[in-house]
Protein backbone atom coordinates (compact mmCIF):
# COMPACT_ATOMS: atom_id res chain seq x y z
CA UNK A 1 0.00 0.00 0.00
CA UNK A 2 1.28 3.46 -0.92
CA UNK A 3 1.10 6.12 1.78
CA UNK A 4 -1.69 8.60 1.16
CA UNK A 5 -0.64 12.25 0.94
CA UNK A 6 -3.79 14.29 1.55
CA UNK A 7 -3.53 18.04 0.94
CA UNK A 8 -6.42 18.53 3.39
CA UNK A 9 -8.39 16.02 5.46
CA UNK A 10 -10.36 13.88 3.03
CA UNK A 11 -8.75 15.41 -0.07
CA UNK A 12 -5.98 13.96 -2.23
CA UNK A 13 -4.79 15.79 -5.36
CA UNK A 14 -3.46 13.16 -7.76
CA UNK A 15 -0.52 15.17 -9.19
CA UNK A 16 0.59 15.91 -5.62
CA UNK A 17 0.16 12.26 -4.69
CA UNK A 18 2.25 11.14 -7.68
CA UNK A 19 4.95 13.78 -7.15
CA UNK A 20 4.83 14.90 -10.77
CA UNK A 21 2.37 16.57 -13.10
CA UNK A 22 0.11 14.00 -14.72
CA UNK A 23 -2.26 16.59 -16.17
CA UNK A 24 -5.00 18.84 -14.85
CA UNK A 25 -5.63 18.69 -11.12
CA UNK A 26 -7.68 15.62 -10.22
CA UNK A 27 -9.13 15.64 -6.71
CA UNK A 28 -10.06 12.47 -4.86
CA UNK A 29 -12.50 13.36 -2.08
CA UNK A 30 -13.05 10.55 0.41
CA UNK A 31 -14.59 9.54 3.71
CA UNK A 32 -13.57 6.13 4.98
CA UNK A 33 -13.95 3.83 1.93
CA UNK A 34 -16.30 5.99 -0.15
CA UNK A 35 -14.77 8.38 -2.66
CA UNK A 36 -15.37 10.52 -5.74
CA UNK A 37 -13.14 12.10 -8.35
CA UNK A 38 -13.42 15.72 -9.42
CA UNK A 39 -12.24 15.66 -13.07
CA UNK A 40 -10.10 12.93 -14.60
CA UNK A 41 -7.93 14.55 -17.28
CA UNK A 42 -6.81 13.04 -20.56
CA UNK A 43 -7.64 9.48 -21.56
CA UNK A 44 -3.96 8.52 -21.62
CA UNK A 45 -3.65 9.37 -17.90
CA UNK A 46 -6.58 7.25 -16.67
CA UNK A 47 -4.62 4.02 -16.13
CA UNK A 48 -1.96 5.84 -14.10
CA UNK A 49 -4.56 7.58 -11.95
CA UNK A 50 -6.53 4.38 -11.34
CA UNK A 51 -3.35 2.54 -10.41
CA UNK A 52 -2.43 5.29 -7.92
CA UNK A 53 -5.91 4.97 -6.40
CA UNK A 54 -5.50 1.20 -6.17
CA UNK A 55 -2.07 1.56 -4.54
CA UNK A 56 -3.57 3.87 -1.90
CA UNK A 57 -5.98 1.05 -1.04
CA UNK A 58 -9.19 2.75 -2.10
CA UNK A 59 -11.64 0.04 -3.25
CA UNK A 60 -12.39 0.76 -6.90
CA UNK A 61 -15.95 -0.47 -6.38
CA UNK A 62 -16.51 2.30 -3.82
CA UNK A 63 -16.17 5.17 -6.30
CA UNK A 64 -19.43 7.07 -5.91
CA UNK A 65 -19.02 9.45 -8.82
CA UNK A 66 -16.90 10.95 -11.58
CA UNK A 67 -17.60 14.67 -11.42
CA UNK A 68 -16.88 17.00 -14.35
CA UNK A 69 -16.08 20.58 -13.44
CA UNK A 70 -16.87 21.47 -17.07
CA UNK A 71 -16.69 19.98 -20.55
CA UNK A 72 -13.15 20.84 -21.69
CA UNK A 73 -11.09 18.04 -23.19
CA UNK A 74 -8.16 18.41 -20.79
CA UNK A 75 -10.54 17.71 -17.90
CA UNK A 76 -12.89 15.08 -19.26
CA UNK A 77 -11.39 13.22 -22.24
CA UNK A 78 -10.79 10.25 -19.94
CA UNK A 79 -14.32 10.09 -18.52
CA UNK A 80 -15.57 7.30 -20.79
CA UNK A 81 -12.56 5.11 -20.02
CA UNK A 82 -12.72 5.82 -16.28
CA UNK A 83 -16.44 5.07 -16.23
CA UNK A 84 -15.82 1.71 -17.88
CA UNK A 85 -13.12 0.78 -15.36
CA UNK A 86 -14.76 2.10 -12.20
CA UNK A 87 -18.42 1.46 -13.06
CA UNK A 88 -19.20 4.83 -11.47
CA UNK A 89 -21.79 7.44 -12.52
CA UNK A 90 -20.78 10.61 -14.34
CA UNK A 91 -22.07 13.88 -12.87
CA UNK A 92 -22.03 17.20 -14.73
CA UNK A 93 -23.93 20.45 -15.17
CA UNK A 94 -26.89 20.28 -17.60
CA UNK A 95 -25.04 22.53 -20.07
CA UNK A 96 -22.17 20.01 -20.20
CA UNK A 97 -24.43 17.14 -21.22
CA UNK A 98 -24.64 17.89 -24.95
CA UNK A 99 -20.88 18.31 -25.58
CA UNK A 100 -20.07 15.24 -23.46
CA UNK A 101 -22.72 12.97 -24.95
CA UNK A 102 -22.11 14.09 -28.55
CA UNK A 103 -18.32 14.32 -28.30
CA UNK A 104 -18.37 17.93 -29.54
CA UNK A 105 -14.72 18.49 -30.44
CA UNK A 106 -15.09 22.24 -31.03
CA UNK A 107 -16.82 23.22 -27.80
CA UNK A 108 -14.58 20.93 -25.74
CA UNK A 109 -11.39 22.38 -27.30
CA UNK A 110 -10.44 18.98 -28.69
CA UNK A 111 -10.23 20.50 -32.17
CA UNK A 112 -8.30 23.75 -32.71
CA UNK A 113 -7.25 23.46 -36.35
CA UNK A 114 -5.33 26.75 -36.42
CA UNK A 115 -2.98 25.41 -33.73
CA UNK A 116 -2.85 21.89 -35.16
CA UNK A 117 -4.78 20.49 -32.20
CA UNK A 118 -6.72 17.39 -33.26
CA UNK A 119 -7.75 15.24 -30.30
CA UNK A 120 -10.33 12.54 -29.87
CA UNK A 121 -13.32 13.33 -27.69
CA UNK A 122 -14.88 10.01 -26.63
CA UNK A 123 -18.58 10.33 -25.97
CA UNK A 124 -19.78 9.56 -22.47
CA UNK A 125 -23.25 9.29 -20.96
CA UNK A 126 -23.97 11.72 -18.13
CA UNK A 127 -25.84 9.78 -15.45
CA UNK A 128 -26.85 12.68 -13.21
CA UNK A 129 -26.95 16.42 -13.73
CA UNK A 130 -25.98 18.72 -10.89
CA UNK A 131 -26.82 22.40 -10.49
CA UNK A 132 -26.19 25.30 -8.18
CA UNK A 133 -27.15 24.49 -4.60
CA UNK A 134 -27.11 20.73 -4.98
CA UNK A 135 -25.23 18.71 -2.35
CA UNK A 136 -23.01 15.75 -3.24
CA UNK A 137 -22.52 13.47 -0.25
CA UNK A 138 -19.35 11.43 0.15
CA UNK A 139 -19.90 9.55 3.37
CA UNK A 140 -20.21 12.32 5.96
CA UNK A 141 -18.53 14.90 3.74
CA UNK A 142 -20.66 17.25 1.69
CA UNK A 143 -19.78 19.08 -1.52
CA UNK A 144 -21.98 22.08 -2.21
CA UNK A 145 -22.34 22.69 -5.96
CA UNK A 146 -21.71 26.22 -7.25
CA UNK A 147 -22.50 27.11 -10.85
CA UNK A 148 -19.73 29.53 -11.79
CA UNK A 149 -20.11 30.28 -15.53
CA UNK A 150 -17.69 32.47 -17.43
CA UNK A 151 -14.83 30.30 -18.64
CA UNK A 152 -17.52 27.96 -19.97
CA UNK A 153 -21.27 27.98 -19.53
CA UNK A 154 -21.09 24.68 -17.62
CA UNK A 155 -18.27 25.56 -15.21
CA UNK A 156 -18.83 24.26 -11.68
CA UNK A 157 -17.07 24.79 -8.38
CA UNK A 158 -17.59 22.79 -5.19
CA UNK A 159 -17.48 24.04 -1.62
CA UNK A 160 -16.48 21.76 1.22
CA UNK A 161 -16.18 23.73 4.44
CA UNK A 162 -13.34 26.22 4.10
CA UNK A 163 -12.26 24.69 0.77
CA UNK A 164 -13.50 25.64 -2.69
CA UNK A 165 -12.66 23.34 -5.60
CA UNK A 166 -12.61 26.33 -7.91
CA UNK A 167 -12.22 24.81 -11.37
CA UNK A 168 -10.84 27.10 -14.08
CA UNK A 169 -12.17 30.27 -12.46
CA UNK A 170 -8.93 31.58 -10.99
CA UNK A 171 -5.31 30.49 -10.58
CA UNK A 172 -2.63 31.52 -8.09
CA UNK A 173 -1.04 34.04 -10.48
CA UNK A 174 -4.35 35.81 -11.15
CA UNK A 175 -4.88 34.14 -14.51
CA UNK A 176 -8.31 32.79 -15.40
CA UNK A 177 -9.54 30.00 -17.65
CA UNK A 178 -9.35 30.76 -21.36
CA UNK A 179 -11.95 33.21 -22.67
CA UNK A 180 -13.22 31.98 -26.03
CA UNK A 181 -16.65 32.32 -27.61
CA UNK A 182 -16.42 28.87 -29.20
CA UNK A 183 -16.86 27.09 -25.89
CA UNK A 184 -19.32 29.34 -24.19
CA UNK A 185 -17.22 31.99 -22.47
CA UNK A 186 -19.11 34.96 -21.06
CA UNK A 187 -17.07 37.79 -19.52
CA UNK A 188 -19.97 39.34 -17.61
CA UNK A 189 -20.83 35.95 -16.10
CA UNK A 190 -17.13 35.36 -15.37
CA UNK A 191 -16.96 38.59 -13.39
CA UNK A 192 -20.03 37.53 -11.42
CA UNK A 193 -18.46 34.16 -10.61
CA UNK A 194 -15.25 35.78 -9.43
CA UNK A 195 -17.22 38.25 -7.32
CA UNK A 196 -19.04 35.33 -5.73
CA UNK A 197 -15.75 33.65 -4.86
CA UNK A 198 -14.32 36.92 -3.53
CA UNK A 199 -17.39 37.55 -1.34
CA UNK A 200 -17.31 34.05 0.14
CA UNK A 201 -15.66 33.12 3.41
CA UNK A 202 -13.74 30.17 2.00
CA UNK A 203 -10.07 30.07 2.96
CA UNK A 204 -8.49 27.85 0.31
CA UNK A 205 -8.95 27.66 -3.46
CA UNK A 206 -8.23 24.31 -5.10
CA UNK A 207 -8.00 25.10 -8.82
CA UNK A 208 -8.10 22.77 -11.79
CA UNK A 209 -4.56 23.76 -12.85
CA UNK A 210 -1.51 24.71 -10.82
CA UNK A 211 -0.95 24.92 -7.09
CA UNK A 212 -3.57 25.20 -4.37
CA UNK A 213 -3.55 28.63 -2.76
CA UNK A 214 -5.09 30.71 0.01
CA UNK A 215 -7.88 32.99 -1.21
CA UNK A 216 -6.36 36.42 -1.89
CA UNK A 217 -9.00 39.14 -2.01
CA UNK A 218 -6.61 41.77 -3.41
CA UNK A 219 -5.60 39.48 -6.26
CA UNK A 220 -9.22 38.63 -6.99
CA UNK A 221 -10.07 42.35 -7.08
CA UNK A 222 -7.28 42.99 -9.60
CA UNK A 223 -8.49 40.09 -11.74
CA UNK A 224 -12.08 41.33 -11.66
CA UNK A 225 -10.90 44.81 -12.66
CA UNK A 226 -8.91 43.34 -15.56
CA UNK A 227 -11.86 41.32 -16.85
CA UNK A 228 -14.15 44.32 -16.50
CA UNK A 229 -11.82 46.14 -18.88
CA UNK A 230 -12.18 43.32 -21.41
CA UNK A 231 -15.89 44.14 -21.74
CA UNK A 232 -15.09 47.23 -23.78
CA UNK A 233 -11.99 46.03 -25.64
CA UNK A 234 -11.62 43.95 -28.80
CA UNK A 235 -9.21 41.51 -27.18
CA UNK A 236 -11.80 38.72 -26.94
CA UNK A 237 -13.95 39.54 -29.95
CA UNK A 238 -17.62 38.76 -29.54
CA UNK A 239 -17.18 38.11 -25.83
CA UNK A 240 -16.99 41.89 -25.33
CA UNK A 241 -20.26 43.66 -24.57
CA UNK A 242 -19.36 46.51 -26.93
CA UNK A 243 -16.33 48.31 -28.37
CA UNK A 244 -16.44 52.07 -27.63
CA UNK A 245 -13.63 52.77 -30.10
CA UNK A 246 -15.98 51.96 -32.98
CA UNK A 247 -18.54 54.41 -31.59
CA UNK A 248 -15.81 57.07 -31.52
CA UNK A 249 -14.83 56.25 -35.11
CA UNK A 250 -18.44 56.52 -36.27
CA UNK A 251 -18.62 60.01 -34.80
CA UNK A 252 -15.31 61.03 -36.36
CA UNK A 253 -16.43 59.74 -39.77
CA UNK A 254 -19.72 61.63 -39.52
CA UNK A 255 -17.83 64.80 -38.56
CA UNK A 256 -15.28 64.32 -41.35
CA UNK A 257 -12.41 64.53 -38.88
CA UNK A 258 -8.91 63.83 -40.16
CA UNK A 259 -6.19 62.03 -38.22
CA UNK A 260 -4.54 64.20 -35.56
CA UNK A 261 -1.56 64.06 -33.29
Amino acid sequence: MTERRPVFPGVIEMNHQAGWRIGCNVYLVYDDRNWVLIDIGYEESVDEIVELIRQMDFPLSQCRGLIATHADVDHIQGLAKAKTILKAPVLAHPLAVEPLESGDRIKTFAEIAAQNVHMAMPIVKVDSTIADGDIIEVGTRKLEVWHTPGHTDSQLAFRMGELLFSGDNIYRDGSVGAIDAHHGSDITAFIGSLERIAASDVTWLLPSHGPIFRKDDAMLARTIERLTGYLTLADFGTCASHWPLIDEWDRELAEGRLPTG
